[in-house]
C-alpha cells in the first residue's frame, strides 16, 4: 500500500511538472510589431512602469549606497518584448548613473539579464538592441543579455543578482489551479474566464492556494 501511495505521488508530481512544461512553453504576449502585437498594445504596462518608477529610483539608490558594487547585476523578470522591456532598463541605468553622479563615484558595469517563457519573442527584443546600445554607448553603457524559462524556478547561480524588477508579471500562476472541477468533474467557474461575482468560494480559494505556491517559489528561487 505504501508503495501504491508513493508511485500515485510521485505520478502526481509528474503530472504537475508537466502541465507546467506546458505552459511555460505555450504562454506569451503576440510577436512581432504588428497590429495586434503586445509591443502595440501595452500601453497600460507602461503607464504602470512610470508610476512605479519613484519606488524604482528608491530601492536601487539604497542598494547602490549600500553596497558600492563595481558590477552592478539585474534581471527583470517577464520582460516580454517590445519597447516596455528597454524602457525600464533605461530607467535602471539613468537611476544609478545619477546616483553614482551624485556621489561623485564612477559608474559600476552594468549587467542587465531579460528574462521571460521560451515563448516569447525574443527575437523582437534583441533586434532593438544595436540602437538601444548605440544610445547607452554615448551615455551610460550596459550588457544585456536574455535569459530564458519560468521565474518560479532557479535561474540564476546562488548571490548573481543584486537587484530584481518584475512589473505586470507575477500575476501570472504557472499552472491552472486544481480543485477548478466537482468530484464529477463539472467546471466549477462554469461561463468564466476569471473569478466572478458567480464564482462560488471554492474557486477563490484554488486560485489563493496556487499563488501562494506560486509566490513562494518565485522567492525562494531568488
Amino acid at each position: 500500500l505504501i508503495d501504491l501511495l508513493q508511485s500515485a505521488e510521485k505520478e502526481g508530481e509528474v503530472k504537475v511538472l508537466e502541465t507546467q512544461m506546458d505552459v511555460e512553453n505555450i504562454l506569451h504576449m503576440n510577436q512581432g510589431l504588428g497590429q495586434s502585437s503586445y509591443a502595440n498594445n501595452s500601453l497600460l504596462q507602461r503607464t504602470t512602469i512610470a508610476k512605479a518608477r519613484p519606488i524604482l529610483e528608491e530601492s536601487l539608490r539604497e542598494l547602490y549606497q549600500a553596497l558600492l558594487p563595481e558590477c552592478l547585476m539585474v534581471a527583470d523578470m517577464g520582460c516580454s518584448s517590445g519597447p516596455n522591456a528597454l524602457l525600464v532598463i533605461s530607467n535602471i541605468i539613468d537611476v544609478i548613473h545619477n546616483t553614482c553622479r551624485s556621489l561623485n563615484r564612477s559608474t559600476p558595469e552594468l549587467g542587465v539579464f531579460l528574462n521571460d517563457l521560451p515563448g516569447n519573442d525574443f527575437n523582437t527584443l534583441f533586434n532593438s538592441l544595436p540602437s538601444f546600445y548605440r544610445r547607452m554607448e554615448r551615455e551610460k553603457g550596459c550588457f544585456v543579455a536574455g535569459t530564458p524559462g519560468s521565474f518560479y524556478g532557479r535561474l540564476f547561480p546562488a548571490q548573481f543578482l543584486h537587484f530584481v524588477h518584475a512589473s505586470y508579471s507575477v500575476h501570472w500562476l504557472s499552472q491552472e489551479p486544481e480543485g477548478l472541477t466537482s468530484e464529477k468533474g463539472a467546471a466549477l467557474n462554469k461561463k468564466n474566464i476569471y473569478i466572478a461575482k458567480t464564482s462560488p468560494p471554492e474557486v477563490s480559494k484554488a486560485y489563493y492556494s496556487q499563488f501562494k505556491r506560486d509566490f513562494t517559489l518565485f522567492l525562494r528561487s531568488r
